[in-house]
């Protein structure tokens, strides 16, 4: 190991990530102390744990990170060809491993079907966060990311950080989900307006929005169903 690295092998011993998932179990080990213990190491002045920490913080969700690619991760500080590499090779394990269990794919024909798919990760959120579900032509689940991290009042969203993913996942259609921090998903001036921008731009490329949700506390609100952004 160089000695301008900062291994697991330097932390506490009661620290460390391998010795905890050994005595309590990988469900008691972090995502960051997981990517940790596949890392090994971390860098000048910087430990392993900060590093996975910062890899996760990053891309916002395990989800964003595993269909990361290898030039992204590079531009993280602290994160060489090697590492990124040791990454991307464990996400796509175990990317193999859950579709080989044959797990049934999850249809969205349905509004309240997307809200129950991100109510979790987002109704209790302090922060405005813009995420997109991919769908196939049969309207099933492809895959869902956060696309845009705003503040408490305001998400800045841009076309190509929507359709980017999309086009990478060859997406039959999307549907727009964010939400409100303060828990009233009522729809504000800009989610209408930036509902018709990217409507419009998916009706160009053949990727079309099917609905925009706005998810708040234990509620939503459709901005199809509501007949506000769509024509």
């Amino acid at each position: 190991m160089s000695n301008k690295e900062y291994s697991v092998m330097q932390l506490p011993l009661c620290e460390r990530p391998r010795e905890r998932l050994l005595r309590l179990g990988p469900e008691a080990v972090s995502s960051a102390e997981l990517l940790a213990i596949i890392l090994g190491s971390g860098t000048k002045g910087k430990s392993v744990i900060r590093l996975s920490q910062e890899i996760i913080s990053t891309f916002g969700s395990l989800n964003n990170l595993a269909d990361s690619t290898i030039e992204e991760l590079c531009e993280i500080k602290g994160v060489g060809q090697a590492k990124a590499i040791q990454i991307k090779a464990a996400l796509s394990l175990a990317l193999r491993l859950s579709q080989s269990n044959g797990v049934a794919k999850y249809k969205i024909d349905h509004p309240l079907r997307a809200y129950n798919l991100l109510k979790e990760s987002l109704q209790k959120e302090k922060r405005e966060l813009f995420s997109i579900v991919l769908l196939d032509t049969k309207s099933f689940l492809i895959n869902h990311q956060t696309v845009s991290i705003g503040t408490l009042s305001k998400s800045l969203i841009h076309p190509r950080e929507v359709f980017y993913p999309a086009i990478r996942h060859k997406a039959a259609s999307l549907l727009l989900v964010h939400n409100h921090p303060s828990g009233d998903p009522t729809p504000s001036k800009e989610d209408i307006e930036i509902t018709k921008i990217l409507v419009e731009v998916g009706n160009v490329m053949g990727i079309p929005v099917k609905d925009h949700l706005i998810i708040g506390h234990e509620t939503y609100v459709s901005l199809r169903e509501s007949g506000q952004g769509f024509a």
